[in-house]
């Protein structure tokens, strides 16, 4: 029997009716289900019959496939669930622009057939592995999209050292710095003029938020290139995000990061590949004027 384990965006109707669909029409079939448990609670709130469904109550769990229900922030949290789990993600979008999810609303019930015929085409998704000096333990030290080093406030910059493969590149003076995966490129790296790289490029972009230096730019470097940042900040502390989980560090600490040794397995579509998604999503190339 295929086990299938499903995250969602809590507080989102929209989730529901797509767990609705996909426990309808998989009813029958050798599948069996389990709901992480803030999805659980939600459901079991909102009325959806869950006799079938089974409690995923840690992160000590196992399944044959992953279901991310909601958009690339959802998606994001299910890849922290997943971790060196080795368990492919589909992940289906509710939400707006959904880079990361594969499946629409509309292309449920075509779904269904894909997912009941394993094995699936997969992309590997690198992630990047992070570490402080000194004794801070982060609670989760992956990101699939991005490491951000940020101010707090609005009123200071930062001064942020770069070191790569062991050579000092050069010190930021800037709101922050973003480290970001191929997968991230599309995401808040894009957003500050970063390139947008594909998903097997064996790269890593740092890309500067508010450069005060009109002639510094995004860089590209291998992802076997270990990188260390040095803050100093007014303030004392500085704003860690890794893909959107944030906490404030003492500027005492460097950050360092490093590639991985364990990827995220994305479930593809046929058909669906990276660029078909940048002209869909982003509109990619579109020339009003046709």
């Amino acid at each position: 029997m295929m086990k299938i384990a499903v995250f969602g965006a809590v507080g989102r109707p929209a989730v529901l009716s797509c767990l609705n669909v996909f426990l309808e029409l998989l009813k029958g079939e050798p599948v069996s289900f389990s709901f992480e448990k803030g999805l659980y609670a939600y459901a079991s709130e909102q009325g959806l019959s869950l006799d079938s469904v089974s409690l995923i109550a840690n992160d000590d769990f196992d399944a044959d496939l992953a279901l991310s229900i909601g958009g690339d922030g959802t998606f994001l949290t299910t890849a922290a669930h997943i971790g060196q789990k080795d368990i492919p993600v589909l992940g289906v979008n509710t939400g707006r622009l959904g880079f990361l999810t594969d499946v629409s609303e509309e292309d449920i019930r075509s779904a269904i057939d894909f997912v009941l015929r394993p094995p699936y085409p997969v992309e590997e998704r690198s992630l990047l592995a992070l570490s402080l000096s000194g004794t801070e333990v982060l609670p989760y030290p992956y990101a699939l999209n991005e490491v951000a080093v940020l101010k707090q406030d609005s009123s200071s910059m930062l001064a942020i050292t770069l070191t790569v493969n062991g050579e000092r590149v050069h010190t930021y003076q800037s709101d922050g710095l973003i480290v970001a995966t191929p997968t991230g490129s599309t995401a808040y790296s894009m957003s500050v003029g970063g390139p947008i790289v594909v998903p097997q490029a064996r790269t890593l972009v740092v890309s500067p938020v508010a450069s005060h230096s009109l002639n510094v730019r995004p860089l590209i470097i291998p992802d076997n290139w270990p990188i260390e940042l040095e803050v100093d900040s007014r303030t004392g502390s500085f704003l860690l995000a890794v893909d959107g989980r944030s906490q404030v560090l003492d500027q005492q600490l460097r950050v360092k990061i490093s590639k991985a040794d364990h990827s995220i397995k994305i479930v593809k579509q046929p058909g669906h590949t990276f660029f078909t998604t940048l002209r869909n999503k982003l509109m990619w190339g579109l020339d009003k004027r046709n």
